[in-house]
């Protein structure tokens, strides 16, 4: 049986990124994704854009989950979205507690993603299959990694149907997490988030404002190479390829790949594992 893939997209701003993420689709619709899920900006501040790529992706004949984020966000405010989500057809949300515009403080009637995944469920019942983040590595706020886990228990326990994690490097990370999780009672499936590497230098950024470790081998090898574009690609295909070989051969109930709206990496990897 096919492992179940799916992969996030973020907004594009300008109409040219629109038609080049409409290409980008196309060749990875090819590997038959089970879903597409689209990112939800600081504070909301791409909603109407999360909107408009899902429903161009539910035309192009494939399930989407747009991101919901509640910080800074009324209840009134997300049973609005809810309301133009249901309306467009959607089934699938990915809901987060999200980040503030920088400069704003702690706003909105939400402080958690539980609160957020609680209120979707008693405003609509079981209309939508409800995603939320895992932290295999701890989440960069948390206050321990026990008080992590229980954040995502909380979550599991307001209504959330499944899990994504935040992108790893080390695999044992994330086997350890499901262990704990399931010591704690949870059972729901956790879908690793899988990185491609395509840059280091948008890579050591992106991990650094995440909290997602880069292993120190992987990181002095990225550094080595330099400018050479070329090299650090393959490498970088060969570290996620066997990371995402591993993780298939222990079971895992999918693959969730950061496209960064690219294509090339993912399509390498998924048919380096012949998973499509």
């Amino acid at each position: 049986m096919a492992l179940p893939l799916s992969f996030e997209f973020f907004p594009p701003k300008t109409p040219d990124g629109a038609e080049k993420l409409r290409a980008v689709r196309q060749r990875l619709y090819a590997l038959k994704p089970e879903f597409c899920s689209v990112t939800f900006g600081a504070g909301g501040s791409t909603q109407d854009g999360t909107l408009q790529a899902v429903t161009e992706i539910m035309a192009e004949g494939c399930s989407a989950a747009p991101h919901l984020s509640c910080i800074g966000q009324s209840r009134e405010s997300i049973r609005e979205r809810l309301a133009a989500y249901a309306g467009a057809g959607i089934h699938r949300l990915v809901a987060l507690r999200g980040d503030l515009p920088s400069g704003y403080g702690l706003g909105g009637e939400f402080r958690y993603a539980s609160d957020l995944v609680a209120f979707v469920r008693a405003e609509t019942g079981d209309q939508f299959h409800i995603e939320v983040a895992a932290y295999p590595e701890t989440h960069p706020q948390a206050k321990s990694p026990q008080a992590d886990l229980d954040a995502f228990v909380a979550k599991v326990r307001a209504g959330a149907n499944s899990g994504i994690t935040q992108y790893f490097f080390n695999s044992d990370a994330y086997f350890r997490y499901m262990d704990d999780l399931r010591q704690q009672g949870v059972d729901v499936p956790v879908v690793p988030g899988i990185m491609p590497i395509t840059s280091s230098t948008q890579l050591m950024r992106f991990s650094d404002a995440c909290g997602a470790e880069i292993p120190r081998w992987i990181r002095m090898r990225l550094q080595a190479y330099g400018d050479d574009t070329a090299s650090i690609k393959a490498f970088g295909l060969d570290v996620v390829s066997d990371l995402c070989d591993r993780l298939h051969r222990a079971g895992v109930p999918g693959l969730h790949f950061y496209t960064m709206n690219q294509s090339a990496a993912t399509v390498e990897i998924v048919q380096r594992l012949r998973l499509s």
